[in-house]
């Protein structure tokens, strides 16, 4: 059995005309807002929420805070682990693209940003509850996230990305609800002041798993810090630009969904411990079902057991071994 995993790249426009392909995980930020009667003011005023971020952060020379707009790009990625033109959805992340009406120029943003995976639904939503399902505390299956990092690590590292992207990804996740946040002195001009965590969430170990380092910066004007996970160095393998595309992105779609932090009304202080049982928050004029995300996550978790998991177990536990 061959272990030379084939990758294909796959680019959709995501604008308020997008259809969520029956591929798409449901459960992805843009899928879930892509659908129902809402569906095109959804994605209109989604849009229309990261274009005016992007502007009050790109503050300078930009006197009419129109200077600016992003384009987004939805990238899937289908895995052949046999050769045989047999492909898995292997993950989905988003791509920034910066319009400068001044200088009509399309600058290139950064690759990752939101990130669905059908593996990663399958490890927590699977494999991590049938784990803890008849034990008294929790605890975390020996192993946990190895197969998912070695494949996103492959992928990464793969002629088929470096083609595609001409830097790394950089992931922008919310912070972690169970875990409390102090702010330091250090400050960037555009992600803001620097968090800490009192200790690392289970996400973040998983991400480390995946080659990605993280760091929590709540960006000016936000109410709460964001996670930035990343290959290298992030202060400096990036510019300000780029940057604001995945803070306007990302900050947005958290307004969206986790209102309670991200909406809140007031401003994280120096210690922050993050909550969704918070009422002092706003909602945005985008309409989205929280409880639906959780329970498709059950059932994404176990089509990818079924179809991915299991069929190819053998392969994918000896590749997985090669790769220590």
């Amino acid at each position: 059995m061959t272990t030379d995993f084939t990758f294909t790249i796959k680019s959709i426009c995501l604008d308020e005309h997008y259809q969520p392909s029956d591929n798409t995980r449901i459960t992805t930020n843009f899928a879930n807002l892509a659908r129902g009667e809402s569906r095109q003011e959804n994605l209109r005023n989604a849009l229309r929420m990261i274009d005016n971020r992007f502007n009050a952060l790109a503050h300078w020379d930009n006197h009419n805070g129109d200077r600016y707009s992003v384009q987004l790009e939805i990238i899937s990625v289908d895995i052949d682990v046999q050769g045989r033109g047999q492909s898995f959805p292997s993950i989905e992340v988003l791509k920034t693209n910066i319009i400068d009406h001044k200088t009509n120029e399309r600058i290139e943003g950064i690759t990752g940003n939101n990130l669905s995976s059908y593996v990663r639904d399958y490890d927590f939503s699977v494999l991590l509850l049938d784990h803890n399902k008849d034990q008294a505390q929790f605890s975390i299956p020996d192993n946990f996230g190895d197969l998912h990092g070695k494949l996103f690590k492959y992928f990464v590292n793969s002629e088929s990305y470096k083609q595609h992207f001409n830097k790394p990804p950089v992931i922008c996740l919310s912070v972690s609800d169970n875990k409390t946040y102090h702010r330091t002195d250090n400050q960037h001009p555009v992600l803001g002041f620097e968090y800490q965590p009192d200790e690392a969430s289970l996400t973040e170990q998983y991400f480390r798993k995946m080659g990605l380092d993280v760091r929590y910066f709540m960006p000016p004007n936000s109410v709460a810090p964001l996670a930035f996970y990343f290959f290298g160095d992030l202060l400096n393998d990036y510019t300000n630009l780029e940057l604001i595309s995945t803070i306007s992105t990302m900050e947005t779609f958290q307004k969206i969904y986790r209102p309670e932090i991200y909406n809140a009304n007031a401003v994280a202080g120096k210690c922050y411990q993050p909550s969704l049982k918070n009422l002092d928050h706003s909602l945005t004029q985008v309409i989205y079902d929280r409880e639906e995300r959780s329970k498709l996550a059950v059932e994404q978790g176990k089509f990818a057991e079924e179809h991915f998991i299991k069929p190819y177990q053998t392969l994918l536990e000896n590749w997985s071994a090669l790769r220590t």
